[in-house]
């Protein structure tokens, strides 16, 4: 597809942010990309946890390193005390950047592939806190049981592989290669469920057979995709699970801080708009809401569902 100048301008779908507010219990809080905090008031799980968000000339030129200004501030400001599990979506810089360090302030512990201990072990971590899951098994974590599924990033993966040896920052951004990148599934011990989706990649056939209430969809890269790649990616995580709404993640520009108002990645990297023109029919003619998640709100998906 062709690649323009500037960006889709987000308040083009400012209806669209209207995932229900959560009045109590089970909720999820959008903390920008796919960093997705999801508590009860008593267990609570993070996915990524990236909050530093180091500028673009940072990460093409010089070293990256988390920012503990940056994490504190963030934390503190969603109310993040204890967490049971940090989980990696994958572990490029603009997730995992952060895990090992969040996990080291809120008390959690750090699951995912071996690329995540790597980062975790980097990060000075302790190995108890550290844990690799295998691809498909159930993990327990306070009052959620995770089940990772072996995923893809969505093309093109600019840092490639497996992380083989612990990273320790402040490193190049190559050093975040992407990984285990995972689907996750989430089930509360309420029964409420959901599927995470950070990367907009995919791999036929992996979620049949399970069931997601709600799915939490990457779309980063997804508008440079053609819409053939858009409506299997759409059949291949959201009709699979039956997933009866859906919750756009990873389009915000990941190098502004969040103490700036949230804007699209510029067009060179993603294209939303055109993302949209694919979603917003397959979500209509499927009679599944579509929405975007309010930055900092606690928000509960299953409402009405």
């Amino acid at each position: 597809m062709g690649r323009r100048w500037g960006r889709a301008d987000i308040s083009s779908y400012a209806d669209r942010f209207d995932v229900p507010a959560a009045d109590g219990g089970l909720s999820v809080t959008f903390l920008g990309v796919a960093s997705l905090l999801v508590s009860d008031g008593t267990s609570a799980v993070l996915t990524d946890g990236f909050f530093s968000r180091p500028s673009l000339p940072r990460v093409l030129l010089r070293r990256i390193a988390p920012d503990p200004g940056r994490i504190h501030e963030a934390l503190g400001r969603a109310g993040v005390t204890a967490v049971d599990a940090v989980v990696p979506v994958h572990t490029h810089y603009d997730h995992a950047l952060d895990s090992a360090t969040v996990a080291a302030a809120t008390g959690a512990r750090l699951l995912g592939g071996a690329s995540a201990a790597h980062i975790g072990v980097g990060g000075g971590l302790p190995e108890d806190r550290i844990a690799v899951v295998p691809p498909g098994r159930p993990v327990a974590s306070g009052r959620f049981t995770l089940t990772l599924i072996e995923s893809t990033h969505c093309p093109p993966d600019r840092y490639p592989g497996v992380i083989e040896r612990p990273v320790v920052p402040p490193v190049r951004t190559s050093a975040y290669r992407c990984g285990e990148a995972w689907s996750i599934l989430l089930e509360h011990a309420s029964g409420r469920t959901a599927l995470i989706q950070g990367s907009a990649g995919f791999v036929g056939g992996a979620l049949t057979d399970r069931t997601a209430e709600v799915a939490y969809l990457g779309i980063g890269q997804l508008g440079h995709q053609d819409p053939g790649y858009i409506r299997e990616y759409w059949r291949e995580t959201v009709q699979v699970v039956g997933a009866r709404r859906v919750v756009l993640i990873h389009w915000d520009d990941f190098f502004r801080p969040l103490t700036e108002p949230l804007r699209t990645l510029p067009h060179l990297m993603d294209d939303l708009d055109a993302s949209m023109q694919v979603l917003v029919p397959l979500a209509r003619e499927q009679d599944v809401p579509l929405h975007f998640p309010t930055l900092w709100r606690r928000e509960d998906p299953w409402a009405g569902l």
